[in-house]
């Protein structure tokens, strides 16, 4: 293999937490291989988000599966005419390894798993269903695999963030937004993400008001409660939920994720099940806090955010309840946590 290889092409084409959670993975192999350009694939609903990767240098936009076959001809061209010299598939998919097969790219990795592995030529076995570690370290698994390949095996590891704006642009939003909403400037913005059900078990919103309303911090804090496209009735009533005493706003996103990610970037605390709102903020290292079911397949482990150890809480069921019970989660226990934890200082 070419040690410096020209273009190659790294795949995570699912949700936006999934794809979030693949920024080390694209900046690992940025920072090793500098003069390589990095493709991806992206449907229309994390496409702002990959554009707002710096490791990324170009986007191919995916269809999706519904898509008749003509747009997955279309897709294959695109590909094809790329010429890469490699791709590593995160996660694969029947549909995705055939097209990749059929373009001919020389060098395919993907996890060794369900039918789709048949269409690559190499492979790393990883049992993600065991979620033994977190997703992210299993997608960067991919990358290191591809480096031990090209003979490169002693390099520093990726740190966060893995998700930066600029720190002027920040401040200014932050300021145009306590100004808009009549927040003060001093306090605190603790985010509140209640979402809107989708494929993340979550709290109530009764759960989410008890909690708003045990959080304590120095100097103050006003709680935002964030909603995008088709959220807006669940965080209103996430807001009449909450005495006057919490002083609180509704902050309803509804110009895209990057500028959505640019409100979490001054988030002082941004709480939520785990969304891809979650993920954004842990890419960007704000402190998160989470909460999970204690599903194998979506523990607080496997599905832990960016965010460094001392930036990131989660919480589960009790060990003697349902495992999507989350009214067995201790409210009071969590605000105690993230007041000591997360807003002491």
């Amino acid at each position: 293999m070419n040690r410096t290889p020209r273009k190659i092409l790294v795949i995570r084409n699912d949700k936006l937490g999934d794809f979030m959670l693949a920024f080390p993975t694209f900046t690992l192999l940025k920072r090793i291989l500098p003069d390589t350009k990095i493709h991806t694939l992206a449907p229309k609903y994390t496409h702002d988000m990959a554009k707002a990767c710096t490791a990324i240098d170009h986007i191919i936009n995916d269809p999706g599966a519904d898509a008749g076959l003509t747009r997955q001809f279309q897709l294959w061209q695109e590909i094809r005419k790329q010429r890469y010299d490699a791709v590593i598939t995160l996660y694969s998919t029947t549909r995705i390894g055939m097209i990749l097969w059929l373009a001919r790219i020389p060098w395919r990795l993907a996890p060794a798993t369900k039918i789709a592995q048949l269409f690559y030529n190499n492979h790393l076995t990883q049992r993600r269903s065991r979620s033994e570690k977190p997703e992210f370290e299993y997608n960067l698994d991919l990358a290191r695999y591809y480096l031990t390949q090209l003979g490169i095996n002693h390099y520093t590891q990726t740190t966060p963030p893995f998700l930066q704006f600029p720190g002027a642009q920040i401040q200014q939003i932050h300021n145009d937004f306590c100004k808009l909403y009549r927040i003060n400037p001093d306090h605190k913005l603790i985010f509140i993400h209640p979402g809107s059900g989708g494929s993340a078990v979550n709290l109530s919103n009764q759960q989410f008001a008890d909690l708003a309303s045990r959080l304590r911090s120095s100097g103050g804090h006003t709680v935002v409660i964030s909603a995008g496209p088709g959220e807006q009735a669940n965080a209103n009533q996430l807001a009449g939920l909450l005495p006057s005493t919490v002083p609180h706003v509704v902050y309803i996103s509804d110009q895209g994720l990057q500028p959505f990610a640019r409100h979490i970037a001054f988030a002082d605390l941004f709480i939520s099940g785990s969304t891809g709102p979650l993920h954004i903020a842990g890419a960007l290292n704000r402190p998160t806090t989470g909460f999970y079911p204690r599903r194998q397949s979506a523990t607080s482990l496997r599905w832990q955010t960016l965010s460094t150890d001392d930036r990131r809480l989660s919480f589960s069921p009790d060990a003697n309840a349902e495992i999507e019970d989350m009214s067995s989660i201790d409210i009071a226990k969590v605000a105690e946590e993230i007041n000591q934890k997360l807003l002491a200082s």
